[in-house]
């Protein structure tokens, strides 16, 4: 169900560009704080954003979309809620429309990058490499404008030709998109070649939408004041600013720029309070430091190898020991209130034992679950039924499994799907008072039973070899003799 909340407005905004590393939640936060309108997340790969799977984690207060192995691929939150736009990297329009019904109801908008140029994005297809595929671009965003409910934005770079770049941003604006963010360079050029300022506005002047103005951190964004410099140069609607914001994201402070110093330690108390990667937010601080990466402090941000080591570069080692603690305390608190809820869940019928299946304790190849199957198809019972569920608070799983029309589970939840159905399986098992293959019980039947099957598999396989070898003796006397008959006609 789609949540209907007021559409975002991409007119007069002040906005955080989209950057791959940088865009993640703190920034993002951040941004926000020193007063942009709008925040862009990195871009994030539809094929990866597909696979995810939507978790609220209530120990952060935050909404997680996790990936199959575990990695949180994009984090929002409440704060951001009506001012994010979720930018993807597609080439293909229903892959494109599935991710945005995936994030739409926590984001305000969705915005699809046309502009990258880096081999990465371009080499699927994807980014600047859809600038000569306008049909394509046409698929992918009225499919995404007809599909969902929020906004729908894109971002280019400009063509080499100026009409052929206002041809395109035409058919764009057909579509029925939100807004057009403009990159005013083309795919070839890099940031200290000359924003096209002209270009932008020959865009802005050609349409009716908006139209944000982008490339401006080299040349003119150096302080607030510049964000409408740049505007009023381009005849934007609108302005996302993005290395300036990257370097110092109080440059949307209408103050003023802050102090480095307080800029960097406002970043890492979101980074620690959202729990972000290490890795990103020393990167993001390094980015912030530049020139200052020389300096003792810089060599030993760049030596740092956990937040708590970032903590106390920055001398907020106590701040970091203090947050940690808080959020511990959180999720043991939340653990201990759904282990409550657990144990007061009416399932009386299904039969529960405290179990853990430790791998280690079994032979190799044999676990619980072939013993329980085993034992069904001799007592012609129909073969177990797991049911699996994952708790959202810690991602752990918990399986039930039914046999012979009587539920069984442990009550250790477990890191994953296989653990907690051979763990089910136990329960089972010890319950009706039968062998579970452990090493310590003896005689293995199936381990015998394996070693007759392979026995058999060999003699089988030795069978064949014999009569292969015999076929080819066969082969090769008629052959001897079918030579000798015809040298006997020759002659």
């Amino acid at each position: 169900m789609t949540v209907n909340t007021p559409a975002l407005s991409f007119r007069i905004k002040n906005i955080l560009a989209p950057m791959v590393r940088v865009g993640t939640l703190p920034m993002r936060l951040l941004a926000l704080d020193f007063g942009a309108d709008i925040v862009y997340c990195e871009e994030l790969i539809d094929i990866k954003m597909v696979q995810c799977k939507r978790v609220v984690n209530e120990v952060l207060d935050t909404v997680d979309f996790v990936a199959p192995n575990g990695r949180v691929v994009f984090r929002t939150c409440e704060r951001e809620r009506d001012c994010v736009v979720f930018q993807m990297g597609s080439a293909d329009a229903k892959r494109a429309l599935a991710v945005a019904k995936l994030v739409e109801n926590d984001v305000a908008g969705i915005d699809v990058n046309m502009g990258c140029p880096k081999e990465y994005s371009t080499k699927a297809g994807m980014g600047a490499a859809l600038l000569s595929d306008p049909d394509k671009i046409e698929s992918i965003l009225s499919t995404l404008v007809k599909g969902i409910c929020k906004p729908v934005t894109c971002k280019i770079r400009i063509l080499p030709l100026l009409e052929d770049t206002i041809c395109l941003v035409k058919r764009i604006e057909k579509t029925g998109v939100a807004a057009i963010a403009v990159h005013g360079r083309k795919k070839e050029e890099r940031p200290q070649h000359p924003v096209h300022c002209e270009v932008i506005k020959a865009i802005s002047e050609a349409v009716s939408i908006p139209v944000i103005a982008n490339g401006g951190s080299h040349d003119f964004i150096k302080e607030y004041t510049d964000i409408e410099a740049f505007q009023q140069a381009t005849a934007a609607s609108s302005v996302m600013v993005a290395r300036a914001a990257m370097w110092n994201p109080s440059i949307f402070r209408k103050e003023g720029l802050c102090p480095l110093k307080e800029v960097m330690q406002e970043y890492i108390k979101y980074a620690v309070r959202y729990d972000n990667h290490y890795t990103n937010t020393k990167y993001c601080l390094c980015q912030m430091l530049r020139e200052q990466l020389e300096t003792t402090q810089g060599k030993k941000l760049h030596a740092a190898q956990s937040t708590q080591e970032i903590c106390e570069v920055f001398e907020m080692g106590s701040f970091y020991e203090e947050s940690t603690a808080i959020l511990e305390a959180k999720k043991a608190s939340l653990e201990a209130k759904v282990q409550d809820e657990d144990d007061q869940m009416e399932d009386t019928d299904v039969i529960k034992m405290a179990i853990r299946f430790d791998k280690r304790e079994y032979p190799p190849q044999i676990t619980p679950k072939m013993y329980l199957l085993e034992w069904c198809r001799k007592e012609k019972h129909p073969q177990p039924v797991y049911e699996t569920v994952q708790r959202p608070l810690d991602r752990l799983f918990c399986s039930v499994v039914t046999v012979a029309e009587q539920k069984y589970r442990s009550t250790i939840w477990d890191k994953s799907k296989k653990l907690a159905e051979q763990a089910a399986a136990i329960v089972c098992l010890r319950t009706l008072g039968l062998p579970e293959g452990k090493l310590n019980e003896g005689e293995n039947h199936l381990i015998n039973k394996r070693k007759r099957e392979n026995q058999e598999l060999l003699n089988n396989k030795e069978h064949k070899d014999d009569l292969l070898v015999e076929a080819s003796h066969k082969r090769a006397h008629f052959a001897e003799e079918a030579s000798n008959s015809s040298s006997s006609e020759v002659q």
